[in-house]
């Protein structure tokens, strides 16, 4: 027999779920006019499941539920058991969406960032999404084997990694970083000298983070 050349055409519902902590500034008022800028958090490996409260355990969501206050919206979801954040970029966009109509979200001033697993996770949805973010904060990830940063040229980008990570060694962002320097990227690179994996303490407490993230707006529509 000769072979034949056919075609699939078929639609297919997919249902996402996706649990979330949401922070509103303590002078939000829903009732205002004025829009905020948001922070997209994406955890690590070991806060998936459904114990929503295994998402404060560390980085933003426990600074905040220590008392911080930060002057954005910040939204906090919580990858499957099992699951993997750049597995989720589905359900990360619609949750997205689904926070932009419910809040009074700036969506020129939507900031990304996540550690270890959701270091991974902001790169691959930056890497997708470029368009999306005003600016992206990866802590101690890297990229899905195989990816090519070049989207992610002109995004702003502030990376942190300890020198001494045993988890995620720190080779992870230096080829993203080399590779995004040799694009004429502006991308910016903090190194812990002497810190293993846990790069997110310091990096969250820094305000200086926050205030890079204020630098910027999305300039791409």
């Amino acid at each position: 027999m000769k072979q034949t050349v056919a075609a699939l055409h078929k639609e297919i519902v997919k249902t996402l779920e996706l649990q979330y902590v949401v922070y509103l500034p303590t002078d939000f008022n829903p009732n205002a006019e004025k829009k905020w800028p948001m922070i997209y958090f994406l955890h690590g490996i070991n806060q998936r499941g459904s114990d929503i409260e295994l998402v404060k355990k560390y980085g933003i969501p426990n600074n905040l539920e220590a008392g911080e206050e930060l002057p954005f919206i910040v939204v906090c979801p919580q990858c499957p058991a099992g699951s993997f954040w750049p597995l989720e970029n589905d359900a990360l966009m619609a949750l997205l969406a689904e926070i932009v109509e419910q809040y009074p979200v700036d969506q020129d001033r939507i900031y990304l960032t996540g550690y270890s697993m959701g270091g991974y996770g902001s790169w691959d949805l930056a890497l997708n999404y470029p368009d999306t973010f005003a600016a992206v904060a990866p802590v101690c990830g890297g990229l899905v084997p195989g990816r090519n940063p070049e989207s992610l040229k002109s995004l702003p980008i502030w990376t942190f990694h300890g020198d001494q990570d045993s988890v995620v060694p720190i080779q992870e962002s230096k080829m993203i970083v080399h590779a995004l320097e040799s694009m004429g990227s502006s991308v910016k690179f903090t190194i812990y000298p002497g810190v293993d994996h846990d790069s997110w303490t310091e990096t969250y407490r820094n305000p200086e983070l926050y205030a890079w993230f204020l630098q910027h707006v999305r300039t791409s529509q």
